[in-house]
């Protein structure tokens, strides 16, 4: 029997029961849908913090002293990390989270970042409105502040702040400048931030303790470099206890951050394959029911001279086909949804072309592997048998 006879037989009998079709592609539907939905959310979101860390520059050390059991950084330890090799500059941050800060009776919490002008220029951070911070700023312990657009839209209902003061631990700051916006990101908003000269914050806070510096290097080349001498100094300074420090680079950051989303876009796979699989049971059921009722063709085909294998391809490409239609239905819902949720909830998704035909091609495969035992079935029925079935 030649094969476009064999497909033209086969769409005939999925033609014949339109709503048994569409229930049984339904859990296909629902599956590829899925895949491609949580898929693009997972590829989204990974796209969405490469680019992220990458704005930050690829050439950004960051050292954190993360045992309190020791002194934080001290001015000495400051100077003498600006002269390793591959160093361009170095920025000390005091960061205070959970501060109340208050514009007359409004109130606002937010966190408090201290540092130095060449914080802004290592951060890539800039101001829409005023200046940073400059040397004599540091040297003069100004109280002067440079504050996100959060607390201007939180305590100056989005006026011009430049000029107006903001109190800090009972302790009124001349704002300075306005950060441009930094948007949100997985750690938290860009914008929820005010920043101080370190010197002011040492004395507003009552701490010497910096357990955290930025490191900018003089070239993307020379940042592993740098790294190398900083891991090396730390290590003398803490005798080799590397638990008391972490350093560590925008590139290792973006392949720690690269290797959680992939961990969370198969997990979300995983969860929808789940669903791949009850549609592929619901195919094999449909198809049993279908060599049941259709148990008396079979045993006139046989009769008529068809082979085992002409019956066997019949089914499997009735269940492929099942499942292809699904699988189309399934990426067009699952595209439509994806948009849904970035146009209405603003989510990041990035639908692959590589996803789409693998989710089709799967589909396929689910149709072919479940309909294997139904067609094996429906082949090595007896045609003196299938024709006595009433």
């Amino acid at each position: 029997m030649r094969s476009l006879t064999l497909i033209k037989m086969s769409f005939s009998s999925i033609a014949s029961n339109k709503l048994r079709t569409f229930l049984t592609m339904l859990g296909i539907i629902i599956g590829i849908s899925s895949v491609i939905t949580l898929v693009a959310l997972g590829e989204g979101t990974k796209k969405q913090v490469q680019e992220q860390i990458e704005s930050l520059g690829t050439n950004l050390i960051t050292v954190n002293i993360t045992s309190r059991r020791t002194a934080g950084l001290s001015d000495e330890d400051i100077e003498l990390i600006k002269t390793k090799p591959g160093i361009k500059n170095v920025a000390p941050l005091l960061n205070q989270s959970g501060i109340i800060v208050k514009n007359g009776s409004k109130t606002y919490t937010t966190s408090i970042e201290a540092s130095t002008p060449e914080y802004f220029g290592i951060r890539k951070l800039e101001v829409e409105n005023g200046r940073i911070l400059d040397n004599s700023d540091i040297e003069g312990r100004g109280n002067v502040a440079i504050i996100g657009q959060d607390i201007v839209k939180e305590l100056y209902s989005l006026q011009n702040p430049i000029g107006q003061k903001v109190t800090i631990q009972g302790v009124d700051f001349t704002i300075i400048g306005v950060l441009k916006s930094q948007g949100s990101s997985v750690g938290g908003s860009g914008d929820d931030r005010i920043i101080i000269p370190i010197s002011t914050a040492k004395r507003l806070f009552k701490t010497d303790e910096v357990r955290s510096i930025y490191i900018e290097g003089s070239s993307k080349d020379d940042t592993q470099l740098a790294r190398g001498y900083l891991e090396l100094y730390f290590n003398r300074r803490f005798k080799g206890d590397t638990s008391q420090y972490r350093v560590f680079d925008q590139t290792s950051l973006l392949e720690t951050a690269t290797k959680t989303t992939e961990s969370m876009t198969l997990m979300l796979m995983g969860i929808a394959a789940i669903s791949l699989l009850v549609g592929g049971i619901g195919i094999m059921n449909i198809m049993l029911v279908a060599v049941v009722e259709r148990t008396r063709e079979i045993g006139i085909r046989k009769a008529l001279g068809a082979k085992r294998k002409n019956i066997m391809a019949q089914f499997l490409i009735e269940s492929a086909t099942v499942s292809l239609m699904g699988g189309k239905l399934g990426v067009a819902f699952g595209y439509l949804l994806a948009n849904s949720l970035k146009t209405v909830l603003s989510m990041s998704v990035y639908i692959s072309l590589n996803v789409v035909v693998f989710a089709l091609l799967f589909s396929i495969f689910v149709g072919v592997f479940f309909g294997i035992y139904p067609a094996s079935r429906a082949s090595k029925l007896n045609p003196i048998d299938a024709l006595r079935y009433e």
